[in-house]
């Protein structure tokens, strides 16, 4: 049996070895029941196990994978797992379920999931697509259940009752290139690696960093040649794929760290996928040095601000017209990502917000979409109960405005609330009173 978590270990897809790994981390997991109310793979887990009186060893495979397809990669383990490495027992869930879909990548898989994977994994490619049909791939896409998605469905894999994300007309990339340079001096410059969700959907979230740190004198550049982080391959198991698209991105992240830029990543999941899996994946390549060197450069927008608010040596602008014309209320819902809180660096969105004296009352619920697990079809009515708690708590909080960082997380808080989350950049611009002012 092997304790191995590296995909460059030689037994990391031999099945008959990850089997027993499994045996040995769900009996410490049954034993210690510490997990049983992150997700829906720990209840199944124990019940299985309390079957087959205690014994984790007599689960089925079909009951083994049942306990893998539930897990959702929140990453919340590694803050309530008392056995997280470097304890000697090892115990890293979250990567074990990763090495489960590595096995079965490995095995290969029916032809459905193997074209959902394609799909989801893909971002790049029909993100490009879409952006230039935009109008016409709303349309046909932006209706859950209409026959449009009924047949995406059947084909593949995308759970039709999903409510997807609209694609922009203008990539975000295209209006920083096109916009008028900055004639204010700046104190220091960042890199905004503006991943697939900003690039591709959401580009005002990414026009409102930029704004929010050039106000801050801070001036803003955007990587050349980065792509899709590449978490959706990670998670289906395709470390081959996953390696190429770290391999890609590090490179070309690399060069803005070491031209003195720190790295900014508004969407949490693709953060965390920089500064944890890309030191993993890369640390027996050539590019290991560069994977450890951009992980340690990279921040979220809320984490970078605060860092030098805090220790003086980049305070904020303190003065908010926006606020005092009511253009944000005085108090907001703020929902606090799972892979936000997985990378530990505290409150920072929830700091930043009061600095412009908005008030955020906390969320800290899972979405149920975590990565891509909530699109696919068969874990749609599984990923709806996961977040109906969510819903719940935004509801009970009774704000008009509800922010989250996480773009996944808010297309599942508008699809349960039909509040259309905020990023808190966003708030943080409209507090600031800022606008396109012809940029």
């Amino acid at each position: 049996m092997t304790t191995t978590y590296d995909p460059a270990d030689r037994t990391y897809l031999d099945e008959g070895d990850f089997r027993h790994e499994l045996d040995r981390v769900f009996d410490l997991c049954h034993g210690c029941r510490l997990c049983f109310n992150l997700c829906p793979s720990f209840p199944t887990l124990f019940d299985f196990i309390d079957q087959h009186d205690g014994k984790a060893s007599a689960l089925s495979a079909a009951e083994a994978d049942q306990v893998v397809d539930e897990c959702y990669q929140c990453k919340l383990c590694y803050l309530k797992c008392p056995y997280v490495p470097p304890h000697e027992w090892a115990l890293d869930f979250p990567r074990l379920m990763m090495r489960a879909h590595a096995v079965r990548h490995a095995r290969g898989e029916g032809l459905k999931a193997r074209l959902t994977d394609q799909f989801l994994g893909r971002t790049d490619l029909i993100g490009t697509v879409s952006t230039a049909m935009a109008p016409l791939v709303n349309a046909v896409t932006g209706t859950p259940g209409s026959l449009a998605r009924r047949l995406m469905e059947k084909t593949v894999g995308l759970a039709a009752e999903r409510l997807l994300p609209p694609y922009a007309r203008q990539r975000f990339t295209t209006w920083f290139s096109r916009r008028a340079p900055r004639r204010a001096p700046v104190d220091t410059e960042v890199s905004v690696f503006p991943t697939c969700f900003v690039e591709y959907m959401e580009p005002e979230i990414g026009k409102d960093i930029v704004r929010v740190f050039e106000h801050n004198g801070i001036g803003c550049t955007v990587p050349d040649g980065t792509r899709c982080c590449g978490a959706p391959w990670l998670h289906n198991g395709d470390i081959a794929a996953f390696t190429r698209a770290a391999e890609r991105n590090v490179a070309a992240l690399a060069s803005e760290v070491q031209a003195g830029r720190d790295v900014i990543v508004a969407q949490p999941t693709c953060a965390y996928v920089i500064r944890q899996d890309y030191p993993r994946i890369l640390s027996h390549s050539a590019l290991a040095a560069d994977a450890a060197l951009v992980a340690e450069h990279t921040a979220d927008p809320a984490e970078y601000l605060m860092a030098g608010h805090r220790d003086g040596s980049r305070p904020l602008v303190s003065e908010f017209p926006g606020r005092d014309r009511g253009a944000v209320p005085d108090q907001v819902t703020y929902h606090v990502p799972c892979h936000l809180q997985a990378q530990q660096i505290g409150l920072k969105s929830r700091d930043v917000l009061k600095v412009a004296g908005v008030k955020a009352t906390l969320v800290q619920r899972c979405s149920g979409i975590d990565g891509t697990w909530g699109y696919r079809a068969e874990n749609y009515d599984l990923a709806r109960k996961v977040a109906k708690p969510l819903a719940r708590d935004i509801e009970a909080a009774g704000n008009d405005v509800v922010c989250g960082d996480c773009h996944l997380a808010n297309g599942a808080i508008e699809q349960e609330t039909g509040l259309r989350p905020l990023h808190p950049m966003q708030v943080l611009a409209r507090a600031y009173g800022l606008d396109d002012g012809g940029r």
